[in-house]
């Protein structure tokens, strides 16, 4: 079920993305970008999980596009902070808006109760303790 689900729920995202030459792992980095405005890259590195080398060449692209701004930090100039243009945050509700519809649309004929068992669900597949913090979850039980 989380196969379909997950490829369903992608799937109109990827065609727009691929209108654009653009692919899943650029809506992560815009996704994200977009949550979380300036952004180093190393903590996008650690939200997303991938190598330096993955995300360089698809930051590279969506800077070089024009959807993804990068500014030096104020405090370390080694720093990459991140921010969304005007572009980045157009594609980012275009993308996200299909995704919420489909959601919302779950939501309502499951109810209350079953968003509130699906969020603990998918609390209960997040391993990383970190991770299920973002979501005021307390440390996984063994």
């Amino acid at each position: 079920m989380l196969f379909f689900g997950y490829r369903d729920f992608i799937s109109e995202p990827d065609r727009i993305l691929a209108d654009r030459g653009l692919g899943r792992a650029h809506h992560r980095v815009i996704y994200f970008v977009g949550r979380y405005p300036g952004a180093t890259v190393s903590s996008l590195l650690s939200i997303l999980q991938i190598t330096k080398q993955s995300l360089s060449r698809v930051l590279s692209q969506l800077v070089e596009e024009g959807y993804i701004v990068q500014r030096q930090g104020a405090s370390d100039r080694r720093q990459r902070l991140l921010t969304l243009t005007e572009k980045g945050r157009a594609l980012e509700e275009q993308l996200t808006e299909t995704q919420r519809q489909r959601l919302a649309r779950a939501y309502r004929q499951a109810g209350a109760e079953a968003v509130e068992g699906f969020r603990k669900v998918m609390l209960g597949i997040m391993s990383d303790d970190e991770d299920r913090s973002r979501f005021g979850a307390t440390k996984r039980r063994p």
